[in-house]
């Protein structure tokens, strides 16, 4: 039987507000006194919403909230009430901030300062965001449901709809603006990625060996985290065995390797990257 949904407390409420609302006002920042100002565009339904204002010379937080309109409808349908409810709290908070500070002189008028400082800021406002659970663009959302539909993957469909925005910025602009605007995304998006997963990235480690107790064994003694045994047979040699699964930091992998290779030189290992690790008793032992 299925887990009715657990209400959110007061308290969870209002941390999800602070760091909304300090999000979505980095988002403004960004915009309006390092990006707009430099004719440098973000993507999505931000980036619509410049050039629009630009077009139009109309202001951008009045685009930014009725562009996003119709993707919080299909949001509140698809995904859920606390997700439309963030994600429009915060474009509110976001379109107040760009008309509060659109007069505002541009911390600079350095277009290489502007995309670096710009691109920081907002990739920053944009990952505190998502990481409480909203958004700032409606593409994401666009892009969810059409990846349902044409089994595109979702990052595919986003840089896709980005790369003819940044296109039709080269004429509303001109191209130099166009290709600052691309590193400013490109640049923003890592920096969204550390702030949604954290800096400190975890590998998960599958072994396959016919030592896995005594490896499984070293591990836990040399390094101090906890294994796994997964129940595993051959394709080739139908034969049963013991796969071995731990996740440990990147600074790890180096001294798990040796520990592996050390016991049997023909183990197989596979390490792959792992986004967020919580629970089970990831908190490293004390090693001796």
């Amino acid at each position: 039987m299925a887990k009715e949904h657990k209400k959110i407390s007061a308290l969870e409420i209002f941390k999800r507000a602070v760091f909304i609302t300090i999000g979505s006002v980095l988002m403004g920042v960004s915009l309006e006194l390092f990006l707009v100002p430099n004719d440098v565009i973000d993507g999505g339904i931000t980036g619509i919403s410049i050039m629009v204002s630009e077009l139009t010379h109309l202001p951008l937080g009045l685009f930014i909230f009725i562009l996003n309109i119709p993707f919080l409808f299909i949001g509140f349908k698809q995904i859920g009430k606390t997700f439309a409810v963030s994600t429009l709290y915060g474009i509110a908070v976001m379109s107040i901030t760009t008309q509060l500070l659109h007069h505002v002189h541009a911390f600079t008028e350095e277009k290489l300062l502007a995309v670096l400082f710009g691109g920081i800021i907002l990739g920053a406002g944009v990952g505190l965001v998502i990481r409480f659970g909203g958004s700032l663009d409606g593409t994401e959302i666009l892009a969810i449901l059409a990846s349902k539909k044409f089994g595109m993957p979702v990052g595919q469909i986003i840089m896709i709809v980005n790369v003819f925005i940044f296109v039709l910025a080269g004429f509303v602009f001109e191209w130099n603006s166009a290709m600052y605007s691309m590193v400013t995304y490109y640049l923003a998006t890592k920096v969204m990625d550390i702030v949604v997963e954290g800096i400190e990235e975890s590998k998960s480690v599958t072994i396959i060996s016919s030592a896995y107790e005594e490896i499984a064994e070293t591990i836990m003694t040399r390094l101090g985290r906890s294994t796994t045994y997964i129940q595993a047979r051959g394709g080739y040699s139908r034969e049963e065995t013991q796969m071995v699964y731990c996740v440990v930091s990147r600074l790890e992998v180096a001294k798990l390797k040796a520990i592996v290779h050390d016991i049997d030189t023909r183990a197989f290992i596979a390490i792959e990257n792992v986004a967020d690790v919580q629970g089970g008793g990831f908190t490293k032992k004390s090693i001796h």
